[in-house]
């Protein structure tokens, strides 16, 4: 069952969620984490771009890669490289994704590839709101993803349907936030580095 949260109060990861996600004791070891972006990729006004600046700025390892030809993109070249990130850390990362790197990591999850320890996906669209050329990313594939969350809006254009409907984990649900980009004045987010740095849940509204 999923569960959907319209944002209220914040609260930390539960217990069983935490065992669930691998989460590592704070001061076990540096924080690691790959920031993944959509299509078109996420430019210097994203804020995953802000993301990756912030955690960067503390002792954390940031893998924030140039996914291949973002504008036109073949899910099989981004799986090599989602491969060859994750091949790159000693350990699992916290995965944060936005648009399609959330119907990425879903196929790489189907496709048994290396674990995370927690990840967020941000306003995934459906094959109803996306160009043409990413009808390879779909169907999404089916799997059960104990520790995924889903953050996602009301009115996202490019998931009419509405990503709860479609992707797995307990859902935020930011009212009238569109695809949660610049567009939308995501910029600076910090209930996004909250939940990257602690596992600060429901994550609210910029």
């Amino acid at each position: 069952m999923v569960r959907t949260q319209v944002i209220g109060q914040r609260s930390e990861l539960t217990s069983s969620e935490r065992a669930t996600s691998g989460t590592v004791a704070a001061g076990m070891r540096r924080p690691s984490y790959l920031i993944l972006h959509g299509y078109q990729g996420s430019g210097p006004g994203h804020w995953q771009t802000w993301l990756a600046g912030r955690l960067r700025s503390g002792d954390a390892s940031v893998h924030y890669p140039d996914l291949p030809d973002a504008d036109a993109p073949s899910l099989d070249s981004w799986l090599d490289a989602l491969k060859g990130e994750l091949d790159a850390f000693g350990e699992p990362p916290v995965v944060v994704c936005h648009s399609a790197a959330c119907v990425l990591w879903l196929h790489h999850v189907a496709a048994g590839g290396a674990p995370a320890e927690r990840v967020l996906l941000v306003a995934p669209p459906s094959p109803a709101g996306v160009p043409e050329m990413l009808a390879g990313f779909f169907p999404v594939p089916a799997v059960e993803a104990a520790n995924v969350r889903l953050v996602c809006s009301d009115n996202d254009p490019y998931c009419p349907e509405g990503a709860p409907a479609l992707y797995p984990g307990p859902a935020d649900v930011l009212p009238g936030q569109g695809h949660i980009n610049p567009d939308a004045g995501y910029g600076p987010w910090p209930a996004v580095e909250a939940w990257a740095r602690d596992g600060t849940v429901p994550l609210t509204a910029r």
